[in-house]
């Protein structure tokens, strides 16, 4: 394949030319760069250097352009806001093997990155596969004081196979918009990453916004961790249940904000965070609407202001 490097432990990678970058709107903030296993990590980095740590975490298709509703509030209010673009996404760099993309070698490349930088007593925000990957650092590092989950979840799949799937009728949550994205990733000829956004917001995106998620991915050999990723949900029994049984000692402030018309995770998964991590309790729990999955999107600002007014 043209264009590619590799690093030195052999990873072959594409690079998002600089030029699909220019004239995002609403995305002005400087580009800054850390080095994780030989590969670019791409991250916002706003508001007073000095200032308490929130990190935004994105997840699957999305980067930080999803967080430039939210970034200026919070960095307004003093705080320093950190937006990385997980591995595979965004301005990072692209391994072109779906098999460099594992749930725990994200856990490690983003544990290298706040380690690199050094962040101490972080407020995670977290959605999507940024909880996924962003509650195992809470369990596995002492650098969190406080987190805010955002229509993500730490599951274990049970004995599902990917990419097919047959609903169970006696579920008491349907995650039928979870499989139907699934099968959807596995067999598009083209994954159409802006029309994913915009199927996954309740708000109509201008076509420049959705040209804006487009960006990162010139062509499908950029796409491979976007395609990789919906499988990695793990399906293990023992998977996430070491990460849990830490959140259920966790007694840092924990604050839910859901999207409850979200179809990929739906509200009654919110109730695992309140009734099993200890620093859910007595938190000012709150939905939003109208938002769906990607509810930075839909109500960014407000979502924003919530956590300015809860945070000390």
């Amino acid at each position: 394949m043209t264009g590619t490097s590799t690093t030195p432990a052999g990873i072959e990678f594409l690079r998002t030319p600089d030029e699909r970058f220019v004239g995002l709107p609403g995305y002005p903030f400087p580009a800054n760069f850390r080095t994780v296993d030989g590969l670019r990590m791409h991250f916002v980095d706003e508001g007073p250097s000095d200032g308490p740590v929130v990190l935004l975490l994105h997840g699957e298709p999305s980067w930080s352009y999803l967080y430039r509703h939210m970034i200026p509030v919070l960095s307004g209010a003093g705080f320093r806001c950190i937006a990385p673009d997980l591995i595979g996404f965004g301005k990072s760099d692209k391994p072109v093997d779906r098999s460099a993309y594992t749930y725990d070698g994200h856990v490690a490349w983003m544990r290298a990155f706040i380690e690199a930088l050094d962040l101490q007593e972080i407020t995670l925000f977290c959605q999507d596969w940024g909880g996924l990957i962003g509650l195992r650092l809470v369990a596995e590092t002492d650098r969190f004081a406080r987190v805010v989950a955002a229509n993500t979840a730490l599951p274990v799949l049970r004995g599902v196979e990917f990419p097919s799937f047959e609903p169970d009728p006696d579920a008491t949550v349907d995650f039928s918009g979870f499989f139907e994205w699934v099968a959807y990733s596995q067999s598009a000829v083209e994954l159409d990453i802006g029309a994913v956004i915009q199927t996954g917001t309740a708000t109509g995106l201008s076509p420049e916004v959705v040209a804006a998620y487009d960006a990162p991915f010139p062509d499908e050999s950029y796409r491979a961790g976007a395609r990789e990723f919906p499988l990695l949900v793990p399906t293990a029994p023992d998977a996430n249940e070491a990460a849990w049984s830490v959140l259920e000692t966790f007694d840092g402030p924990f604050l839910t904000i859901w999207a409850p018309g979200d179809p990929v995770i739906p509200e009654p998964m919110s109730q695992d965070f309140k009734t099993r991590v200890p620093g859910a309790a007595d938190q000012p729990h709150s939905t939003v609407e109208p938002a769906s999955h990607f509810l930075q999107e839909d109500q960014g600002e407000e979502i924003a202001r919530r956590i300015v007014a809860w945070l000390p």
